[in-house]
Order: C-alpha cells, then sequence, then structure tokens
C-alpha cells in the first residue's frame, strides 16, 4: 500500500495561508486533546447530550482489540464447516466500511446495501451452501436488512439448510435485531459500543466483524489506527487531522462547500465512498455543510476543472489540481478524516454527530408501503421519450424531447450549484450507469455526486435536506422484471425499492428542491439513451 506513514499535505500555498488561522484558533483551544480526551462540550450546550454518546470512536483502536480473537475463532468454526463466502446485509456505516476494507485488503464480501429484486437475487444465486449472512444494523430496525434477513432465511430453508446456523449479527445492545437474535438462536451476536455513530462505526463490530469473516486483516488495520491516535489527539498545527480540517474550513468560509475526492494510488479501494457518508451526514445540516464528491481520479470532470466552489483533495500522492493530499494506511486515514469531520464541526457551528433529515425519507417510505395504490407508478408520467417516463416535481420542466427536459432541469442548477444523481438500479447489472456522474459534469460543468438508492440515502442523503440549498436532483428508477417476496411483510423487494424512490424525491420537493425523476421501463435501452442525451446536452 502507498504511504505507510499518515501525512496531510496544503498543496496550495494561497489555502495554507487561509487555514493557519483557523488551525491556530483549534491549538490554542486545545480541541484535538479534548475530543481525544472525549469532552462532549466542544460543540456547545446544544450538541453535548448527543456527543456525550457518540465520542466512543476516539479509542477503538484499543477497545476493539478483543473482537480480533472472537471474529478468528468464527471464521476458523466456519470454515471448518466449509462455510467461506461471507454476504453483509447493512446499510450506510454497516456496509461502507466493511467494503472499503474488505476491498482493499484483496478479500471477497458480498455486499447487500440495496433493494433491487435483480441484486439480491444475484446474492441469493451463490452457493448457499457455503454462504454465511452478517445481519449488520445499529437500530435493529434497518428496513433493508431485514428484508434480507427473512428473504435469506426463507432461501436456506429451502436449500436444507439450518438458517440460525449461517445468521450472525451485528447490532447495539438492547436492539429489537439483539432480542430476536437471543429468540431465534443465531449462530453469533456481536454487540457493538453503542456510544458510537454508525458513520464513525469503522472500527468497531459493524466494520470489523464481516470484514474479518471474509479475511481481512483486522489487527493490521486497528495497528495501523493506534499509529496515528497520539499525534491526532496532539494539540500542534502539525497534527494532520488539524491542517485538514482547518484547511477545510478555510475553503468553506470563501464559498468552496465542496470537497472533491479523488484517488491518487492510495492503494485503499473505494475510500473515497466511505468518506462520503462520513463527512455529508456530519456536516450537512443547518444549511451548511460540506458536500463530498466522490470522483474516478484525479483526471476526472469536477477535479481537475474544479471550480472556486469546491476543494480537489487527492486520496494518496499530491497530484493534478488538488490542494490538499492525504496519505497513510487504511486504518489511520480513517480516523484522520473521523478527527478532522468532528474538529470541522466545530467550526462550521453543527453537531457532527446528529442527522435530523435522515428519518424524514424513512417515514415517508413507511406512508408509502402503508398505501399500496400510492405505489402504482407515482402517477402518470408528464411525458414519454422512447423507454423512459419522465416524471417532475413542481416547477420542473418535462415537456419536450429527453435531451430538452435534461437541458432545462440542468440549466435551473443556481450558480455553483450542484447535481446529484440517485440511481435506485441494480449497482451489479447496471453498473455502467455511475459513468453518468462523469459525462453530466463534463455537459454541465457542475460539480456532479452520484448515489447508488437506497444507499445514499444513509449518507448524502442527509446534506440533501440540511445542507446548502443548491442541488438539483435527478433520480433514476427501473423497471423490475422478477421481483422478489419480502416473506411475512406486504410487499416486494420491487414495492420497497419504489416507494423509497418516491418518498425521498417527496421529501426533497417539500424542501423546495427541484426532482426530475426517470423511469426506465426497458434499463438497458433506457439509459442508452439518457447517455446519448446527457452527452447532447454538452454539445
Amino acid at each position: 500500500m502507498a504511504g505507510e506513514t499518515l501525512g496531510v499535505e496544503i498543496v496550495d500555498a494561497d489555502l495554507a495561508g487561509k487555514a493557519a488561522p483557523l488551525a491556530e484558533q483549534l491549538v490554542t483551544d486545545q480541541v484535538a486533546s479534548k475530543l481525544a480526551a472525549q469532552d462532549a462540550t466542544l460543540w456547545g450546550p446544544d450538541a453535548e447530550s448527543e456527543a456525550s454518546i457518540r465520542l466512543s470512536w476516539t479509542s477503538l483502536h484499543k477497545s476493539s482489540r478483543p473482537l480480533i480473537g472472537e471474529i478468528e475463532a468464527l471464521r476458523t468454526d466456519l470454515r471448518s464447516e466449509g462455510v467461506d463466502r461471507v454476504v453483509l446485509a447493512g446499510m450506510g456505516g454497516s456496509s461502507l466500511a466493511p467494503e472499503v476494507i474488505t476491498g482493499t485488503a484483496g478479500v471477497a464480501l458480498t455486499v447487500l446495501d440495496t433493494t433491487d429484486p435483480g441484486q439480491v437475487a444475484d446474492a441469493l444465486a451463490g452457493d448457499l451452501q457455503r454462504t454465511v449472512l452478517v445481519v449488520s444494523s445499529k437500530s435493529g430496525g434497518t428496513v433493508e436488512t431485514d428484508s434480507h434477513r427473512r428473504i435469506f432465511t426463507k432461501a436456506f430453508a429451502e436449500a436444507g439448510i439450518d438458517a440460525k446456523s449461517r445468521i450472525v449479527v451485528v447490532t447495539d445492545p438492547g436492539s429489537p435485531l439483539s432480542k430476536l437474535s437471543e429468540e431465534e438462536g443465531y449462530r453469533k451476536t456481536f454487540l457493538a459500543d453503542p456510544n458510537v455513530g454508525g458513520r464513525y462505526s469503522a472500527l468497531t463490530a459493524f466494520g470489523l466483524v464481516p470484514a474479518g469473516l471474509a479475511g481481512a486483516d483486522i489487527a493490521r488495520l486497528l495497528d495501523s489506527a493506534a499509529s496515528a491516535a497520539e499525534v491526532l489527539g496532539t494539540d500542534s498545527a502539525d497534527n494532520p487531522a488539524v491542517k485538514l480540517a482547518a484547511a477545510l474550513g478555510a475553503q468553506h468560509t470563501e464559498g468552496a462547500e465542496k470537497v472533491v475526492l479523488g484517488d491518487t494510488g492510495s492503494g485503499i479501494k473505494g475510500f473515497a465512498d466511505w468518506a462520503e457518508q462520513l463527512i455529508a451526514e456530519s456536516t450537512g445540516k443547518l444549511g451548511t455543510g460540506l458536500l463530498p464528491v466522490a470522483v474516478e481520479g484525479p483526471d476526472a470532470p469536477g477535479f481537475a476543472d474544479a471550480k472556486g466552489d469546491a476543494t480537489p483533495v487527492a486520496v494518496g500522492p499530491a497530484a493534478g489540481t488538488a490542494k490538499i493530499s492525504t496519505t497513510g494506511p487504511l486504518g489511520a486515514q480513517m480516523l484522520l478524516w473521523e478527527f478532522a469531520t468532528a474538529l470541522v464541526g466545530r467550526l462550521l457551528g453543527i453537531n457532527p454527530f446528529d442527522q435530523p433529515d435522515v428519518e424524514t425519507a424513512k417515514q415517508a417510505t413507511r406512508a408509502l408501503l402503508d398505501n399500496p395504490d400510492a405505489l402504482k407508478g407515482g402517477g402518470a408520467a408528464s411525458n414519454v421519450d422512447g423507454s423512459v417516463e419522465i416524471f417532475g416535481s413542481e416547477g420542473v420542466v418535462t415537456e419536450g424531447k429527453l435531451t430538452d427536459v435534461l437541458r432545462a432541469f440542468f440549466g435551473s442548477a443556481p450558480e455553483f450549484g450542484y447535481i446529484a444523481v440517485q440511481a435506485y438500479l441494480d449497482r451489479l447489472d447496471d453498473a455502467s450507469t455511475s459513468l453518468l456522474r462523469g459525462q453530466v459534469a463534463k455537459s454541465t460543468g457542475l460539480q456532479t455526486t452520484f448515489g447508488w438508492g437506497p444507499r445514499f440515502l444513509h449518507s448524502t442523503g442527509q446534506y440533501h435536506k440540511g445542507g446548502h440549498q443548491n442541488g438539483v436532483f435527478l433520480q433514476l428508477t427501473g423497471g423490475v422484471e422478477t421481483d422478489l417476496d419480502v416473506p411475512d411483510r406486504p410487499y416486494t423487494l420491487g414495492q420497497l425499492q419504489h416507494a423509497q424512490a418516491l418518498g425521498d424525491g417527496q421529501v426533497l420537493a417539500d424542501h423546495g428542491r427541484p426532482v426530475l425523476r426517470l423511469h426506465l421501463t426497458d434499463r438497458a435501452a433506457g439509459l442508452a439513451e439518457l447517455v446519448r442525451a446527457v452527452q447532447e446536452v454538452g454539445e
């Protein structure tokens, strides 16, 4: 892995000068050392109650050590039974951290952070005789994760497998899932530290159990975090977290609220996706915050041509137009960004540990599931062009050819605003959809984010409602060829996926955000038509 020493370089000299006073302020106020000591008063009286039960992540490099032996013992037992395929049912922090850990380690982990029937069916089609399902939910009531558990329980039984011997639970003490695991007699229950929020949980059981069962070296991960912990808790302008937080805070003051993350040879796979949730959900509230934009690399649209509203950050050695670069092994970088994000929260005057707008989309989804008539397509399409049905929130132009609709929609974004592409599709079979991010950014010149639904609801979804109000939202939904029933629930996976898209779209519209939903009646054909239309917008 490139760069075994943790470091932050402010490449841009002008930015370094602007960041210096903020770094000095953080040092004078002893914020880093107080954070390491879990001082809940750092973000003001309004945040103190929440912060007091959310700071154990600062010492996980020590407190998570006992998990190493427990996980290895379970992995050995499972392997002795011929069970070596790990499927993870989890959302948000419960899936993003294990995915980056296993991706970086080069070990296989099947991640289910979706409600797309096709993607779940692909996971079911794997060898169930060799499969263990890790059901991971902090609250114990995550609807997507519960649906996966129900579907796999049925599939195990139909394959003649004792389901309870193949289900491992990761949850908080006293959660409904913890109680269910005890009642059902599941293989093992790992209880995570309840004083750690989901997006800061990479080094808890939520990150370590699925990654360790899959074969990642979690001891090395904790070692690299431990090697960084002392310096990150030091009140010094040379503290990498202080440098990073001060630079991002200074840029935000200058109007550069977007943080464009591009990998420049870090050796870490998918780090930007993990950091995206941490930054967006921690800072995007009260009309402010930092919007992370995960891009394909230093030459990608949005990074190479970043304007004054964005800060290109290299994850790896400084390259291209990067203004900041961060280097170091995965565990150290995770702790670095967690410390820096908490410090930025103080600079922005917000509570980095709550997520006040996440629940609204869940509530809207539940309301739609309780009203099946509302799920029948979300009403009639305003327009149809080929394989694409066009729906728009109030004020969004839907007349004309798809190219004209997109041109008008993108043109409605405010100056220095952003476009969010939200794809409620199959992350595997429809993987090419992610290429739209770069194409939209190239065609419009605007910072563009891309999120797979519904997983982004557990990350950037908070920023969309609570952050800077300068985004426009392109939703993509698709026809379902073969749906999956959710056992003992009055809805299918396809209906749940559709309800999540419509529910979030309604909440965005209620917040005054423009929403354009394109429903691909034929996914392959519709996607090809959409790509052509986006390209024509830029011509």
